[in-house]
C-alpha cells in the first residue's frame, strides 16, 4: 500500500497510509502501531509529554486543527483531577491560590451548560489561559475575566490578548448592556484573533463571535437576551 510523509503536532514526520491518513491525522498522539485487517502495520512517531508548562507553552505556535489536539494531549496527560465536592471539575492543584474562587465559581456556572471543566495551572515565565472547556466533544481554551466594577470591561478584555482567541466573562456586577455589548464589539476590532467572547451573567449564557458582530441587530439582539 502506498505511503505518504505526514507532519505531526511537533513538526515531526512519520510514515501513513493514505487509506488511514485521516484516522492519524485526527489521533495522531494516542497510536504507535496500527494495525489493519490484514494483519500488516504501519508505525507511527509516539508524541513525548514533556510536562504540563511546555504543552500550555506549545499552544501559543499552534492553530486550527493542530491546537485542538494539542488541548487533547494536555487533557489526557496533565494529571488533572476531579475537585473535590464537584462533578466535571478537574485541576491539577492551585486550589489555595488566590484566584481559585473566580475559577471555581466560573467552572461551575460553566458545568451547569453541560461543559466539562479544566481548570489550568499558571506557569511561570509565560501567560496562558484559565480554562479548557469539553462539550460533546467540542474543544475551547478560555481566559476568565470576573467582572467586578463597573467601568472594567475594555481593560479587562485587553488583557486576555495575546492569552487566547475566546475569553469567559464572569459578570458579578450589574453592568448596562449597552456598554457591554460595545465592550465586546471594540476588543474583536482591535484584535484580529479573537474567536469568541462568553458571558456569564447569573443562570445565563451569551456567546458573541465574530460573525456575530456581521449581524445589523447586533445591539438590539445582545441587549435583548442580556436583560431578559
Amino acid at each position: 500500500m502506498p505511503t505518504k510523509e505526514m507532519p505531526n503536532a511537533r513538526g515531526h514526520v512519520y510514515l501513513c497510509s493514505k487509506s488511514i491518513e485521516t484516522m492519524i491525522d485526527e489521533h495522531s498522539f494516542e497510536y504507535e502501531i496500527l494495525e489493519e485487517e490484514d494483519g500488516s502495520t504501519q508505525s507511527v512517531e509516539s508524541i513525548p509529554w514533556r510536562g504540563l508548562a511546555d504543552e500550555l507553552a506549545e499552544l501559543h505556535y499552534l492553530h486550527g486543527a493542530q491546537f485542538i489536539r494539542q488541548l487533547k494531549l494536555i487533557i489526557e496527560y496533565g494529571e488533572f483531577h476531579l475537585v473535590a465536592g464537584e462533578t466535571d471539575i478537574f485541576s491539577t492543584g492551585g486550589e489555595n491560590s488566590e484566584d481559585y474562587p473566580n475559577l471555581l465559581n466560573a467552572a461551575q456556572k460553566a458545568v451547569e451548560h453541560g461543559y466539562r471543566v479544566y481548570i489550568l495551572p499558571n506557569p511561570k515565565g509565560f501567560r496562558t489561559a484559565d480554562f479548557i472547556f469539553e462539550r460533546k466533544g467540542v474543544y475551547k481554551m478560555f481566559d476568565l475575566k470576573t467582572i467586578i466594577g463597573r467601568n472594567s470591561i475594555d481593560n479587562r478584555l485587553s488583557e486576555s490578548i495575546g492569552q487566547t482567541n475566546r475569553v469567559l466573562l464572569n459578570m458579578a456586577v450589574e453592568y448596562t448592556p449597552s456598554a457591554l455589548a460595545r465592550s465586546i464589539k471594540h476588543f474583536f476590532e482591535s484584535n484580529p484573533q479573537a474567536i469568541e467572547v462568553l458571558v456569564f451573567k447569573g443562570k445565563k449564557q451569551l456567546s458573541v463571535t465574530r460573525k456575530s458582530l456581521e449581524d445589523n441587530r447586533f445591539f438590539q439582539t445582545f441587549i435583548r437576551r442580556y436583560t431578559k
